[in-house]
């Protein structure tokens, strides 16, 4: 606080005119002694001229605008402080330091002249020395909070309190306490204005317990932070103190020893140079950091991660082929072209055995074995097994891991799987890969790109890891439904091997010698208790299934040995139990799919075609009918744009054939409506394949000849009367065979894919290969025209010349 002089009390002589000082950002007091700079040159001259005089007397105003380099009258305030001048230092050539003392207020009653300094006329305003009761107490009032402000301010020096007792007068003791508080200019311009005595007195009460109550916040505040780091620090020696204890005692928690023992744990790891060094500076920041932070944890789960990767855990292949070839047989029937793949790696390994693991994708419908062949390839090479299901996975993130900074990260499925695994070298399944999603959190599908190259995986980062991983010798071995879902970048990455189906003959011996034990062990049914007998099982497979797998099959023979388990619990079981064709519909109820193929072929207008679907192969029939119209073309059943341009050109070329055709020359539809129809009319269909069944649909329809009923077809047509190449084939002809078709026809260009087609299938199915739309009719339909045949036989014998190799001509002389 600033002091008051003795000399205060003596009298000093205010002249009516005085020079006045402007000043900035202050309000000078009467009694309080402040130092000022002085560089401004009318202020130089000013204080120049003043220290020339005998006890010199200058007035204080102070500038409303501190930012005005020349104040005016109209810039300053009209009340002010009539000062003494204690002290000059010079510091400079125009620049003063000096030392002003407060004697009293005066009001300016009018500004004479600015050169070369301001004056004014003044008239001084002493305070009144009356006093009163009331008066006393706020004197009595201000000095107590002014001394508890003083304690808590341990700036101020500890005679400020002394000062404060030691005033007497009011208005000096209010003069006083405005001076040293921490106000706004205008504040205390304020106080200064204020002559009333008890006015000013309570305007300064009102600013000194605002100050109070800011001080009392901010020494709460100080004591609770003090208070936190007093506690932390309190704990973190109680801490170290029992960790002493405990180790004197040998009582040492797990969790210390783990501590301790992250370091041996790094050096057993055998990790890259790389992934170590991150783990020894994690190491020896987590040996720094106290148990309690947040941070403690993070930093301990990430190195429980490091170290417990299996970074140089192994297994051993078993390298014998015969044997892998009995595992893999043992677990799955057929699937040669898989085991066949998994052979030639097991001997590419045992000839050079850092080879890098395949990318497998074994794509096929629901039930034929992909998720398990899996395990069994696991089994036969003596590897370990992971299976991670990506069925609906939209974020990145569950591939490449979740970074650090975010709550609660974890890395992604393929790191946590390989530590789930515990060596580096599992067989890890991908299943369901064709149903990856994507959307605001990223593109798993792109995520794997990495996983899924053999030649960038051996340096796999994972987000939270953030250190490389070496995937090269894990066998992938991914499933899919379908291909076309799979982005083409990643499908590029992929080894494709096609699981199309099971045939009658085929899913009979599955059922023998893995459904059926298995679901008679399942249902606490012995051998001795019941037989479920071949004709049985055949009844299942044509009645109560349609699919390319086995699952449903494994369903309803599980039905069926439910039934035999209440017969043999309640006792009205024989013996043995003879399940036939018979039994299987008393536990499954009426059979659930019958051959339409003779019904639906009976008349004329309705053929029956063969579809490749994502569950396998499947039979179509196209329905064809006319009336009498104006040529209108009407198509149903959710058919796709291309199916339906099939139609039209099917209808094109048959009206360019309508002579051969015995139709009424070109214009017989102008008096007629034709519709075409494909039942199961809630499926969408589309694709080309079925314009062979279109073209003899429409051709049985308008020659009312019916189309022979136990022949399919399939193929693409042309307006040139050519059939085209077509995919899906062996799926479409085991669908035939199940449904069974005895004749198929397909386009001759399809001819080299019968050796994917199993035997059983060949042989029991007439397969016969056409090259022209006009060879369909002459086996499809139980009529042919006469003019369709001719023209065939024209085809047929200009096939037959143009395959004659040309005679030789004799060569020059």
């Amino acid at each position: 606080m600033s002091k008051a002089k003795a000399g205060i009390d003596l009298p000093v002589e205010i002249p009516d005119v005085i020079p006045i000082l402007p000043l900035r950002n202050s309000v000078l007091f009467p009694g309080s002694i402040i130092p000022i700079d002085v560089g401004r040159r009318k202020s130089v001259r000013l204080v120049e001229d003043a220290i020339s005089k005998e006890r010199p007397v200058i007035g204080i105003l102070t500038q409303k605008d501190a930012r005005t380099e020349d104040p005016h009258d109209s810039d300053m305030y009209k009340v002010g402080c009539a000062a003494r001048i204690l002290k000059v230092i010079k510091l400079a050539k125009d620049n003063f330091s000096v030392i002003l003392q407060g004697v009293s207020r005066f009001e300016v009653q009018v500004f004479e002249g600015s050169e070369p300094f301001l004056a004014a006329q003044v008239e001084p305003i002493p305070d009144p020395t009356t006093s009163d009761v009331e008066l006393d107490a706020l004197v009595m009032n201000l000095k107590d909070i002014a001394k508890r402000v003083v304690k808590l301010m341990p700036e101020l020096p500890k005679e400020a309190g002394a000062l404060v007792d030691s005033v007497t007068e009011p208005g000096h003791l209010a003069d006083l306490i405005t001076s040293n508080l921490e106000l706004e200019v205008s504040e205390k311009q304020d106080v200064l204005e204020t002559f009333d005595l008890k006015a000013r007195m309570r305007k300064v009460l009102q600013f000194l317990s605002r100050q109070l109550e800011v001080l009392k916040v901010r020494e709460r505040i100080n004591t609770q932070v003090q208070e936190e780091m007093g506690r932390n620090q309190r704990e973190y020696v109680l801490r170290q103190q029992l960790k002493a204890i405990k180790e004197e005692l040998g009582e040492l928690d797990e969790g210390g020893s783990d501590l301790e023992e992250f370091q041996e744990k790094i050096a057993k790891a055998e990790m890259p140079e790389e992934a170590e060094k991150v783990a020894r500076k994690q190491y020896d920041r987590l040996k720094s950091m106290q148990p309690s932070s947040a941070e403690y944890t993070v930093t301990r789960t990430y190195l429980e991660w490091l170290v417990e990767l299996p970074w140089a855990v192994g297994t051993e292949d078993h390298i014998q082929l015969d044997e892998v070839r009995k595992v893999l047989n043992e677990d799955h029937y057929d699937l040669e072209k898989v085991k066949k793949r998994i052979v030639e790696y097991m001997a590419v390994r045992k000839l050079k055995n850092d080879k890098k693991g395949p990318i497998l994708c074994l794509a096929g419908p629901p039930g034929v074995g992909k998720t398990s062949l899996g395990r069994s390839v696991a089994r036969a090479i003596g590897r370990k097994f992971v299976r991670v299901s990506l069925g609906g996975v939209r974020d990145e993130a569950e591939i490449r891991g979740h970074r650090r900074t975010y709550v609660g990260s974890l890395p992604g499925r393929i790191i946590q799987g390989i530590k789930k695994a515990g060596t580096n070298n599992p067989v890890f399944v991908l299943d369901e890969i064709d149903k990856l999603g994507h959307d605001f959190r990223g593109d798993p599908a792109s995520a794997l790109l990495e996983v899924l190259d053999p030649e960038q995986n051996n340096s796999f980062s994972d987000h939270y890891l953030e250190v490389p991983f070496d995937l090269s010798k894990v066998m992938f071995i991914a499933t899919a439904n379908q291909l076309d879902p799979i982005p083409w970048a990643l499908r590029d990455r992929l080894e494709i091997i096609e699981l199309p189906g099971y045939t009658r003959q085929e899913k009979r011996h599955i059922a023998r010698s893995f459904l059926v034990p298995k679901q008679l062990d399942e249902h606490g049914i012995r051998d001795e208790h019941a037989e479920v007998t071949d004709e049985a099982i055949y009844e299942i497979i044509d009645s109560y299934t349609r699919e390319a797998g086995v699952r449903n099959l494994e369903r309803e023979i599980g039905a069926v040995c439910r039934g035999v388990a209440v017969k043999v619990a309640e006792g009205k079981a024989t013996e043995k139990e003879m399940i036939g064709a018979e039994s299987v519909k008393e536990y499954l109820g009426p059979t659930k799919y019958v051959s339409e193929v003779a019904d639906r072929t009976a008349e004329p207008g309705v053929a029956t075609g063969l579809a490749w679907t994502a569950v396998g192969g499947d039979i179509l029939f196209i329905e064809a009918s006319r009336m009498p119209g104006k040529g209108k073309l009407t198509l149903t059943g959710q058919l796709g744009d291309v199916m339906k341009e099939s139609v039209t050109a099917a209808l094109s070329f048959i009206r360019s054939r309508a002579p051969q055709l015995g139709l009424e020359g070109g214009n017989f539809l102008e008096s007629t409506d034709i519709h075409v129809h494909v039942p199961a009319g809630a499926v969408p269909k589309d694709g080309p394949s079925a314009g062979v069944t279109m073209y003899t649909a429409l051709v049985s329809l308008l020659t009312k000849t019916p189309v022979r009923p136990d022949v399919a077809m399939s193929g693409e047509i042309t307006l040139r009367g050519n059939v085209l190449q077509v995919g899906g084939i062996k799926e479409k002809l085991l669908a035939a065979h199940r449904a069974g078709i005895k004749r198929v026809i397909i386009p001759d260009r399809n001819v080299k894919d019968l050796v994917d087609v199993p035997d059983e299938v060949k042989e029991e199915m007439e397969i016969i290969p056409v090259k022209r739309m006009d060879e369909v009719l002459m086996v499809a339909l139980t009529e042919t025209p006469p003019g369709i045949a001719e023209l065939v036989a024209q085809a047929e014998a200009a096939d037959a010349t143009t395959a004659q190799p040309e005679q030789s001509s004799p060569a020059p002389a």
